[in-house]
């Protein structure tokens, strides 16, 4: 399964609550904070809520 990594790159001061509990729902604590989620649906919705925020880098799956 393909992962996406994601970096927090701007501050969500001055947006909805809305959309910063869908950071916090990603699991940022800070800025420039950065996680991996598998891909999928769920997790899509969730970073094209907030794309003018954050970076977005698909991580190609490991072959084993």
């Amino acid at each position: 399964m393909a992962k996406l990594r994601v970096k927090w790159v701007k501050s969500a001061i001055g947006y909805p609550k809305d959309q910063k509990a869908t950071i916090r729902a990603l699991g940022f604590r800070k800025l420039q904070h950065t996680v991996v989620h598998n891909d999928q649906p769920a997790v899509r919705g969730m970073i094209r809520k907030v794309s003018h925020l954050v970076q977005v880098e698909e991580i190609a799956s490991e072959s084993d």
